[in-house]
């Protein structure tokens, strides 16, 4: 049984009072071996042969996606490649004469996937939802943001690098909260705050000044 619990939305509505969603709790995050051994019980396949087959369809979705194509799996979703610019490249102006970006400067940044109605059905068919007993966790108002970005920069002084739960714990913002602020600050170089990495392995690092000639 999954539970769900009732959260404050950030905006208000037109009348400027407080809107409420629901939204389920995660508990944990199951990975591939443990799906595997769920098929396991009810196929002839084994746990290597999911896993082998799996694996194999996401390498020719990768492959598909590459080649341009979105990729419809039915009864799942669509998957289709989003572009962005790599890591310290301008965008370009779009007027005449302005700087014009080439392949070099642009990879795949994310998949968007479009889950299938069949699969959302199959979900709420098999889902049976209570209300959580727990009220749900509010960021700490302890810091406003600009006390919030000195403990940052202060961080970063004694640290190599800053995680998102570490910038938690120097808050007490709760981690979606934390995470949009710190993606704020490091694109504002006056902030003196950048990243490194991408994605689960991205860091937040003290920006080096660029050498005045």
């Amino acid at each position: 049984m999954a539970e769900y619990e009732m959260q404050e939305s950030n905006l208000p509505n037109e009348e400027g009072k407080r809107i409420l969603f629901p939204r389920m709790k995660l508990w944990n995050q199951v990975d591939l071996e443990y799906i595997a051994k769920n098929i396991n019980y009810a196929s002839t396949f084994t746990p290597g042969d999911i896993m082998g087959l799996v694996r194999s369809l996401t390498q020719e979705i990768a492959n598909q996606m590459a080649q341009g194509n979105s990729v419809k799996v039915d009864g799942l979703g669509i998957f289709t490649p989003a572009l962005g610019l790599r890591q310290g490249k301008e965008r370009e102006s779009g007027e005449k004469g302005g700087r014009r970006r080439n392949s070099m400067s642009i990879c795949v940044q994310n998949i968007n996937f479009r889950a299938d109605k069949q699969f959302i059905e199959e979900t709420g068919r098999r889902c049976i939802l209570s209300r959580s007993e727990l009220k749900p966790g509010r960021s700490s108002q302890k810091y406003t943001p600009e006390q919030r970005l000195e403990l940052a920069q202060k961080y970063l002084e004694e640290h190599p690098y800053m995680k998102v739960p570490d910038y938690c714990q120097l808050t007490g913002l709760l981690r979606n909260t934390a995470a949009k602020e710190l993606k704020r600050w490091s694109e504002i170089p006056e902030t003196g705050i950048t990243t490194q990495g991408r994605g689960s392995h991205k860091l937040y690092v003290k920006r080096k000044e660029t050498a005045i000639p």
